[in-house]
């Protein structure tokens, strides 16, 4: 379903969404909203239902209760979990990017992630790391409105994982875009949201990382694996992605200084 809304109203809204397949409840009583130059990060452990959805949110799985209401005509960005590439394919990163994106000017996608020197390379020589920028380069030369990111840091070594998410921050500042995002990084994911939804096939918890951090539902599920989020800042943004000052603003958790620095 489809809505018009102002700048001020929510680029997504999940109420009492649920989802039963073949006799079982995979999801049940998700109610959520997301606004516009906002990060939202859900985690979960294995089976909770995170992928799932995701892809009840964007209206790719049809729900059996509840509903999902998306801004008309809303512009999105996807990055899959992983892209399975033949050793054979001689596609090249400029080719896959062009493909279905009309006026998408290559240089200026990979630019956006560092990976310029990437643009001549064949995708099955890709590291890890460099097919995750390349995604995220795809999905971010829509110039989305929203940015759905699944396991952005899957197959990415321990020291790029915190680049990507710093990656993410920034495409959010630049487009003034929406940000949702499934990870299993709990570390890094709580420097570089702004809110975290905890599921295990329902809401667990929901809040600022700090909050999320201390709940109990959240240390039941995967205990004290996130060391204490603190973090001092002087600005928020609007819901139109402008920074503004506000020294006692506690809900984005990066520091500006004409980029964000997660």
């Amino acid at each position: 379903m489809e809505f018009s809304l102002s700048s001020s109203e929510p680029l997504i809204r999940a109420q009492a969404l649920g989802l039963e397949l073949d006799g079982r409840q995979l999801l049940r009583d998700i109610t959520l909203e997301l606004q516009p130059a906002e990060i939202v990060t859900i985690i979960g452990p294995n089976g909770a239902g995170k992928t799932t959805l995701l892809r009840l949110l964007l209206g790719l799985t049809r729900p059996t209760s509840g509903s999902v209401q998306r801004r008309r005509g809303l512009r999105l960005g996807y990055m899959p979990q992983r892209l399975q590439i033949d050793a054979t394919m001689p596609m090249t990163v400029d080719r896959f990017l062009q493909l279905g994106i009309e006026g998408v000017r290559v240089s200026d996608a990979l630019a956006r992630v560092g990976a310029e020197q990437l643009a001549g390379a064949r995708l099955a020589d890709l590291s890890g790391g460099e097919m995750q920028r390349v995604l995220l380069a795809r999905a971010a030369a829509r110039k989305p409105q929203l940015l759905v990111l699944d396991e952005p840091t899957q197959g990415v070594d321990v020291g790029g994982q915190s680049e990507v998410y710093q990656l993410i921050a920034q495409l959010r500042d630049e487009l003034h875009c929406g940000v949702l995002l499934v990870s299993h990084d709990l570390h890094l994911v709580m420097a570089a949201t702004d809110h975290v939804l905890c599921i295990n096939q329902h809401i667990c918890c929901f809040g600022h990382p700090e909050q999320v951090s201390r709940d109990p539902a959240y240390l039941e599920l995967f205990g004290d694996k996130v060391a204490p989020y603190t973090h001092q800042h002087n600005h928020h943004h609007d819901l139109s992605g402008e920074v503004v000052d506000d020294c006692c603003h506690q809900s984005h958790h990066h520091e500006q200084k004409g980029k964000p620095n997660p």
